[in-house]
């Protein structure tokens, strides 16, 4: 059942972690297949259910040995409609593959979660389309329709919050945010940003949080960024504005190249995860309201570990 619903833990001071890039590390790491992206479809399997088990346990354990807290972000990016169908999955399936991937999330939490290092639950939700690419935009009302679909399956779990990420533009966002809010659900919603730190519509991010929250009363518990290095943000997060305050989460790129550059690549670029850890530490430093960390595309345990090792509080006091 869910334990944090009506109280997130990381609405307070306490720093928590989050994993790396599952899908990336899954793919170039690990040598798996994953259709459209789709990590979910792993868990069909006794062998790929493991392989998922054994990545969040190592996270897990990270933030366990830290005192840290940590956020459970589910497998569900690709779990909607539009994705699934391409993937021949019938819909019984697509409730199916949400359980599993939420009682795996249980599982973990079972298994790791201690006073010190709470752990949250979050149904993890994708963009309709491409996750670089706006397209085909929908109006705020076609967007709560469609992701009120998944929104609605999650309910029915233990979740304590859904967290929508790689969100390309402000229709979108404002419609699962207001399919989560109709559902009784906390929300999350994370922007991604192209190098200019502006959405991939051209919005800025200031825009983006202050129109979604001007059309949903505030309703999102707060802000993420993700799917960006932070050399491409850093200089457009205003300290002490109003709208940089609903930001509380990062879940960066360890590479510098674009977009557009990942989308053409064949290679994984991995980064520095030493420099990232540092980087992180700056942003800490300069915002400190920023107490959710991990990593997004080409990031793992490596560079979750330096950005704990970097933003621990027994390390630095923050």
């Amino acid at each position: 059942m869910a334990k944090y619903r009506n109280a997130l833990p990381q609405l307070t001071d306490k720093l928590f972690l989050t994993d790396g890039g599952l899908e990336t590390t899954l793919i170039f790491h690990d040598g798996l297949d994953l259709p459209y992206f789709a990590s979910f479809d792993l868990l069909r399997t006794v062998e790929g259910t493991r392989r998922l088990k054994d990545y969040y346990e190592l996270y897990a354990d990270m933030a366990v040995q830290s005192g840290l807290g940590f956020v459970l972000e589910g497998v569900t990016w690709r779990a909607n409609p539009d994705w699934t169908r391409k993937m021949n999955y019938t819909d019984r399936q697509l409730v199916d593959a949400i359980n599993a991937s939420v009682d795996l999330m249980e599982q973990v939490r079972n298994r790791y979660e201690t006073p010190a290092s709470p752990m949250v639950i979050s149904g993890n939700i994708g963009p309709r389309g491409d996750g670089y690419n706006p397209g085909q935009q929908m109006s705020v009302a076609e967007a709560e329709a469609y992701h009120g679909i998944q929104i609605g399956l999650f309910t029915q779990t233990a979740i304590d919050m859904v967290s929508a990420f790689t969100m390309t533009n402000i229709p979108e966002a404002t419609g699962i945010a207001l399919a989560a809010k109709r559902a009784g659900l906390p929300v999350v919603l994370s922007f991604t940003l192209e190098t200019d730190g502006r959405l991939p519509t051209s919005d800025t991010l200031s825009d983006a949080i202050q129109a979604v929250d001007a059309a949903t009363g505030a309703y999102p518990a707060y802000y993420m960024i993700n799917c960006a290095h932070p050399d491409h943000f850093s200089a457009i997060l205003e300290a002490g504005a109003a709208w940089m305050k609903r930001i509380r989460g990062v879940r960066a790129n360890a590479s510098r190249r674009s977009h557009e550059e990942l989308d053409n690549s064949s290679d994984l670029d991995a980064g520095d995860p030493v420099e990232l850890g540092i980087l992180y530490r700056k942003l800490r430093q300069d915002h400190r309201h920023l107490t959710i960390l991990g990593g997004c595309c080409g990031t793992d345990h490596r560079h979750v570990n330096a950005i704990r090792l970097a933003c621990s509080p027994a390390v630095w006091g923050g």
